[in-house]
């Protein structure tokens, strides 16, 4: 399988929007490790329907007036990352949850390293808000975008909120 890309500018630096033929499979950060999210071939089709139906849907977000995404989304992953993932999209918009209370919501309790780990591959940032995902203690915890990245999208959020 070949997925479409584009790149797209924002406040959080350039996104790299990746689609396949059923929906949204990455959103990727300007400096991203390579291999956080592993994909395939890629070629450049700006044009693509979901890639310009997300980045309308991104431009709005940013301008704080979206809080809700449409967008079909193609997970790719094992079965606990992907319950992980799904989970993420449960989190309220200018709301946070920790590792611990994602653990629990998947039903693996004892499993908030997994949990991390399964957060931190969450290819489709931003849309699955992986950002709202915090430490225990209420501390900002790894972000693939930063923790600057991560603090201006929940800064963001609970403006619009």
């Amino acid at each position: 399988m070949t997925y479409a890309f584009t790149h797209i500018p924002s406040p959080v630096g350039t996104l790299k929007l990746v689609a396949s033929d059923r929906g949204l499979a990455a959103i990727l950060w300007e400096n991203d490790r390579e291999d956080r999210v592993r994909l395939g071939a890629m070629t450049e089709q700006p044009d693509h329907p979901v890639l310009a139906e997300t980045a309308r849907q991104l431009s709005e977000y940013f301008a704080g007036k979206r809080s809700a995404f449409t967008v079909p989304l193609d997970f790719h992953g094992t079965p606990f990352q992907k319950s992980v993932w799904a989970a993420l999209l449960t989190i309220p918009v200018g709301e946070t949850r920790t590792y611990a209370e994602i653990a629990a919501q998947v039903g693996r309790p004892t499993a908030c390293r997994a949990v991390g780990a399964a957060n931190g591959k969450n290819p489709i940032s931003i849309i699955a808000p992986c950002h709202r995902v915090i430490g225990s203690d209420g501390s900002l915890t790894g972000f693939a975008g930063g923790l600057e990245g991560k603090r201006y999208l929940l800064d963001l959020e609970r403006r619009a909120a």
